[in-house]
């Protein structure tokens, strides 16, 4: 473990503290991240000062009143941000989510012993080195989520902490302890009090991780309780040996990138077929469809923004888009994706056929392989793909004999066409020639 990591406006913070005779520990997360070998993204301070005390010794800094009545400051320095917290116990929990109210304490110990699970409970001063009462070092090293206590206690006091339980397995790519597992198939249903955007959070940051696949199949039962319209999909029969959720996890397990949009496309777009399934084409197009909408209908009761509900509906419906080997296919394909969906889209038919040779290098990667080369060098010639980039405008049409109305338009984006189809240069007097041509059949 290397401690010597934590940086020196850290340290300053933890001094003031220690020099007004206060004590103050690393917690949480930090220290988590440091035994693991990985560098924290937030420093979280624990000390026995109220937050009185704690004003007085950071006199001169910012300090911003974060959660004062629960004994929390955001204290800036040198343009860092450090929560700085008061130990404390937490009253009684009567909504499965918050204390109604907390107890300051002086123990450091009785602070700790109110964390959730115990790689999250250990604490780090340079002075006194590692406070780790509950095992949190031992399980970090058996890659174990295990709750601090009573798993039944933890999870009825903050329901949320069932689902921070999954997303550390995923994210960290441990195991869920077995006595804290149990407790979470006992105690999924508490996940009904819990916001539909915390839960969001949790979820999207669960799919994301390297431990997802496993986690996902492990606790189907529980995803279920926010996300019921995947339940007939674990029973649903087809020619593949996995089930349909099954199925449709491992392949989302198969994107290497981690981009939440096309992971949570492959989570979601099979979740229609158990209902309504059609082989033909015409059959295919109405069940994406089907998919994409209920995907929406999914992604919009959590709380989720626009951009990631169209982007997630857009890929689910091009799953079937032919993948482009022509230049002239790419450039129409770019100028209706863009090039981030696009990239999402090869992504996404990458990991449809990693998916089914695991561990082998499956037929057809070539292809998709081919065609992202391809989209890089059609974009390296930063090629028309949108009317604004087009060589002439609604004036210049108007300049040649045209009323202003939609009939400019509509000769606009057809001179676009053939310039993204390769069959006209984007030159201003050739899509001149061309345009008067064209409005002189009109007349």
């Amino acid at each position: 473990m290397n401690f010597d990591i934590i940086p020196r406006e850290a340290l300053n913070m933890a001094g003031l503290l220690e020099s007004r005779g206060f004590e103050a520990f690393f917690v949480g997360g930090c220290v988590r991240d440091i035994l693991r070998g990985t560098r924290p993204n937030d420093w979280d301070i624990a000390t026995n000062a109220t937050p009185e005390q704690m004003k007085e010794c950071f006199a001169g800094l910012r300090v911003i009143e974060t959660g004062i009545k629960h004994g929390t400051l955001t204290v800036i320095s040198d343009g860092l941000s450090f929560e700085v917290t008061t130990y404390r116990v937490d009253g009684k929990y009567e909504d499965n989510r918050r204390p109604t109210e907390v107890y300051f304490t002086r123990n450091l110990a009785d602070d700790l012993s109110r964390r959730d699970f115990t790689i999250n409970a250990m604490a780090y001063s340079p002075g006194r080195g590692l406070v780790d009462i509950f095992g949190g070092r031992e399980d970090i090293e058996k890659k174990i989520i295990r709750c601090v206590g009573n798993p039944n206690r933890r999870f009825h006091e903050d329901g949320l902490r069932i689902l921070r339980a999954l997303r550390f397995a995923s994210a960290l790519d441990f195991w869920v302890e077995e006595d804290t597992a149990s407790s979470i198939h006992e105690n999924r249903s508490l996940l009904k009090n819990i916001s539909a955007e915390r839960v969001r959070d949790e979820f999207f940051k669960l799919i994301v991780g390297p431990g997802a696949e496993r986690v996902l199949l492990e606790f189907f039962d529980v995803i279920c309780e926010f996300i019921p319209e995947i339940k007939p999909a674990a029973d649903f029969e087809q020619k593949h040996a996995y089930d349909l959720y099954a199925r449709s996890v491992r392949t989302m397990a198969a994107e290497d990138k981690g981009d939440k949009y096309v992971r949570l496309a492959l989570f979601f777009h099979g979740i229609g077929k158990p209902d309504d399934f059609g082989e033909d084409k015409e059959g295919r197009q109405e069940y994406e469809e089907q998919n994409a909408e209920l995907a929406g209908t999914i992604l919009r009761r959590l709380r989720s923004d626009n951009r990631t509900i169209s982007t997630v509906k857009c890929l689910i419906r091009a799953r079937h888009t032919a993948t482009p080997k022509a230049e002239g296919e790419m450039r129409r394909l770019l100028a209706f994706f863009g090039e981030q969906n696009l990239r999402r889209l090869l992504g996404l038919r990458r990991a449809e056929i990693s998916a089914q040779m695991p561990g082998q290098r499956p037929p057809g990667l070539e292809e998709i392989e081919a065609a992202e080369t391809l989209l890089s060098e059609v974009l390296k010639k930063e090629c028309c793909l949108s009317l604004r980039d087009l060589a002439v405008g609604g004036e210049d049409l108007i300049a040649l004999g045209m009323r202003p109305g939609r009939g400019i338009g509509k000769l606009l984006t057809g001179l676009l066409d053939e310039v993204i189809d390769g069959r006209l240069p984007n030159e201003r007097e050739a899509l001149l020639r061309a345009a008067a041509k064209r409005i002189e059949r009109k007349k």
